[in-house]
């Protein structure tokens, strides 16, 4: 999520992994970071999200973030434990880097070692591999005071996204806490036939009366945004959601093969 304003997210992690009609598969951990600032709040942990005592924390303590991260995961590569808990994050430039990926690159682990730079993975997974590598290919641009720009940080991700496309399934969400990056590749499909879409959008734009008004029937699709958390000089607050699988009966956008959307203050830029 990318919010014009910081929102309240709650919603069921159980539930999240039923829309992706995968009840019993992704049961392997999940986790959930929020933004504040350059630093974040990370829970993570290497058990089902639906049995978790600590989803039920995430849900009464309303964390207010304009941006969250959040996976749920299938162990493909990697044993099931915490360094190998997605989503992973790492410090560069004086900021917190975000990243959650879902596919299986198989060879991965074998080619990248050598371009990795400083970055070098805590657990044994694909995932993991690859955030060490986009974070090598963009700490070439954030050498210096001022942040990259747009084109930059978007010629980064395209690149690499180009790189590790190569391995398999290849469905991620990026952020280094300004922006949040989102590319959508192939993912194993309700049929079993691995193909587009890997990712689905949904961009929101209300006044507060209307989300309050919307908000119940967020509720029971398992995902909701608390109709109070708008900024406080504006009725207004824009959204933009990015999701395996849509999470609610409005019209989430699939993502095309390869096609990378980003969003600022939830706000879509490419």
């Amino acid at each position: 999520m990318s919010s014009l304003a910081p929102a309240t997210v709650n919603f069921s992690l159980e539930e999240f992994a039923k829309h992706g009609g995968l009840t019993g598969i992704h049961k392997d951990g999940w986790g959930i970071a929020f933004y504040e600032g350059n630093d974040i709040r990370l829970l993570r942990e290497a058990r089902a999200a639906g049995n978790s005592p600590l989803v039920r924390f995430v849900r009464e303590h309303g964390f207010a973030s304009k941006l969250v991260i959040s996976h749920i995961r299938r162990a493909t590569q990697g044993a099931i434990v915490l360094k190998n808990t997605q989503p992973f994050c790492r410090e560069l430039s004086g900021r917190m880097h975000v990243f959650a990926h879902n596919g299986d690159l198989k060879g991965i682990h074998q080619d990248c070692p050598l371009g990795l730079g400083h970055f070098r993975p805590i657990g044994e997974t694909d995932s993991e591999e690859a955030f060490c590598l986009l974070l090598a290919m963009m700490a070439e641009i954030w050498k210096g005071s001022a942040a990259p720009t747009l084109q930059q940080r978007l010629d980064v991700v395209s690149s690499f996204a180009k790189v590790i496309r190569r391995y398999g399934p290849a469905n991620f969400i990026y952020s280094d806490g300004e922006l949040l990056f989102a590319h959508g590749h192939k993912r194993t499909q309700p049929g079993g036939k691995i193909e587009p879409p890997g990712l689905y959008m949904l961009s929101r734009h209300c006044l507060q009366q209307q989300r309050a008004n919307e908000y119940a029937a967020d509720k029971i699709a398992g995902m909701s945004i608390s109709p109070g958390a708008f900024s406080s000089d504006s009725q207004f607050q824009q959204v933009v959601l990015v999701a395996s699988v849509p999470l609610t009966s409005e019209e989430w956008i699939p993502l095309e093969e390869g096609e990378i959307v980003v969003a600022d203050s939830g706000t879509l830029l490419s």
